[in-house]
């Protein structure tokens, strides 16, 4: 039987929905329902009057397609200056602010129902606008040209949900923005670092016993989050002021001074609880994160606890990410030292010689701007640490002594930065004091539990004092904490020795090849990689990645092999020869 033809056509796809309509709902179901038909009626007129087709409703979201992007894109600011204007006739408990996608694609039409990733892209744009905005993707964007009088500020590659490659945004301004009610007073200055208010959870179930387990777990996220040294976290008795109010997450940031929003919900239904959360960037409305947690409420402490800890977990590199991102968009000229220490980080993540460099010189640049900022001098110590396994001309002793006089200089300036901690716990390792590193990695875990680096400061201690089965534990809890780190090229090099120490060759092989996969000028895998295969009996590949060992970094390789480094114990370093003479390395 021959499968049926498949219509397919070109069209540009409009997703609507209301900006925080649960919070609406939770709060006055009838009056938001009133609300929304009473709007719906406008959208829908406009729709029509701009040729578009409503295909698909859903609660507060409608999709439709129009035979043009200039249509499309028309239409939506049309209804954004309709909406503002019905906002400004309306109480502040009856505003509706809608957020709108735009995208043209390839479609696949079924009856009277479209289908196809251009559909599921407009309602991932749709959740990038901001409240009362437009949000349209790279292909609708040149499909205008500059046929429409509107401006459109470029938003960069988004990565989207279940969308494989990043998709190029744009913010549509045009001659008449969508109203925004003004806030009285000022605005709040942010903090020096990554600022967020972690709303109360909204109970959605019915239940009002259900209300206490969702206030817990936001004020559980508040206190976790508190101890993270690179966070300014808002007090739960500001937070919830907005607790059952319908405030937008722009004017919430205005009005506590933070970048960024942490909301969620709970919904209980049947033996099941639901709770959703998402992390919002306050300026512009963008989701950062967000994630659905479905659990048996059997022990509800025992869940509240997990769901906490899985948020905390989540939030922190997610945060760090959007950091590195806003920096890296900046002008060199006009960062100030957060931005510049940030931008450190991206390039060291890179782990190659010219962003090495490049890392050294933007955290010199924080401590410059800065001088009382504890970040820059941390960075800076993170990068000496570097500075070895990619074959920098850099003294031993000498790298051992500057990196440990930045990190109690950072800690002079903060004592409870966990991240500069961890670097001490580095360095004091690295000298062969592991009873020192131990202390202060342990230390560092107990200011910050879920803090990558000091998993991984207190993984390197266990792996080289000859526990590399407990460093192995620690260094992949590291790597699950902060996947996309600025050291996880490191971390996961580690991992691999601690999977030879242990005699676990095949693993060693395997973690190995996967550094080089995704960080080929790290030098130091080569060489581990080059011992497990030697341990083996994998001649000829051994042999093959010890040539390439010796050839990618020289002087690195001179470092660790010929010269023992203080921070390998003499049998450990025996061991790594005996592989590495199993794969054809001759002393001489």
């Amino acid at each position: 039987m021959e499968a049926p033809s498949v219509e397919r056509k070109l069209a540009a796809i409009f997703a609507a929905d209301v900006e925080g309509y649960s919070r609406l709902m939770g709060r006055d179901e009838v009056g938001t329902l009133r609300t929304l038909t009473a709007y719906r009626v406008i959208i829908d007129r406009l729709i029509a009057s701009h040729r578009g087709r409503i295909f698909n409703t859903a609660g507060d979201s409608l999709v439709a397609d129009f035979a043009s992007a200039v249509d499309a894109v028309q239409c939506a600011v049309a209804i954004q200056d309709a909406m503002a204007k019905e906002n400004a006739e309306r109480s502040a408990g009856e505003q509706m602010q809608f957020r709108i996608g735009v995208h043209v694609g390839d479609i696949m039409v079924q009856g009277d129902n479209l289908f196809g990733d251009a559909v599921n892209i407009a309602a991932r744009l749709e959740a990038l606008a901001e409240a009362g905005g437009i949000c349209v993707s790279g292909a609708a964007r040149d499909h205008i040209g500059t046929k429409l009088p509107i401006r459109f500020i470029d938003l960069g590659p988004q990565q989207v949900k279940n969308i494989v490659e990043p998709i190029k945004a744009y913010r549509v301004r045009g001659e008449t923005s969508p109203i925004v009610t003004p806030v009285e007073g000022s605005p709040l200055p942010l903090p020096d670092k990554p600022s967020i208010a972690v709303l109360s959870f909204a109970n959605m179930s019915s239940d009002p016993e259900q209300e206490f387990f969702a206030d817990g777990i936001a004020e559980d996220v508040i206190t976790a989050l508190s101890r993270y040294p690179s966070l300014f976290v808002i007090a739960r008795n500001s937070s919830f002021t907005y607790k059952d109010r319908a405030v937008d997450v722009k004017q919430i940031g205005r009005e506590l001074g933070v970048r960024y929003v942490l909301e969620g919900s709970l919904r209980k239904s049947g033996k099941r609880i639901r709770v959703t959360a998402q992390l919002v960037e306050a300026e512009t409305g963008s989701q950062v994160w967000a994630e659905r947690y479905d659990r048996d409420p059997a022990d509800i402490f025992a869940v509240q606890d997990e769901i906490t800890e899985a948020v905390t977990i989540a939030i922190a590199p997610a945060i760090a990410d959007a950091e590195q991102q806003r920096a890296m968009r900046k002008p060199p000229g006009s960062l100030d030292a957060w931005a510049a220490y940030q931008r450190g980080l991206w390039h060291l993540g890179k782990a190659t010689r010219e962003h090495h460099a490049q890392a050294e010189k933007f955290f010199q640049q924080a401590i410059d701007l800065d001088p009382n900022f504890a970040g820059g001098y941390r960075g800076l110590a993170d990068a000496r640490g570097f500075a070895f396994a990619l074959d920098q001309t850099l003294n031993l002793a000498e790298g051992l002594n500057s990196r440990e006089m930045l990190a109690r200089r950072a800690l002079e300036l903060d004592s409870a930065d966990a991240e500069a901690r961890s670097a001490l716990a580095h360095v004091l390792a690295g000298r062969g004091d592991y009873q020192g590193g131990l202390v202060e990695a342990k230390r560092a875990l107990a200011m910050t539990p879920n803090l990558s680096i000091a998993h991984g400061a207190l993984g390197f201690v266990l792996t080289f004092s000859g526990r590399p089965k407990e460093g192995l534990a620690s260094l992949e809890t590291a790597i699950r904490l902060d996947p996309h780190g600025s050291q996880v090229a490191v971390k996961m090099n580690q991992v691999a020795i601690a999977q030879y120490y242990s005699g676990n060759y095949d693993a060693a092989v395997e973690t190995a090849r996967q550094v080089i996969r995704s960080f080929p000028d790290y030098p130091l895998a080569y060489r581990w990689l080059a011992a497990a295969l030697g341990q083996l009996g994998q001649t000829a590949d051994a042999k093959q990645v010890l040539e390439e060992a010796i050839a990618v970094a020289p002087a690195s390789f001179d470092i660790y092999v010929r010269n023992r480094v203080p921070w390998m114990r003499p049998e450990d370093h025996a061991h790594m020869l005996d592989g590495l003479r199993k794969a054809g390395w001759r002393e001489g």
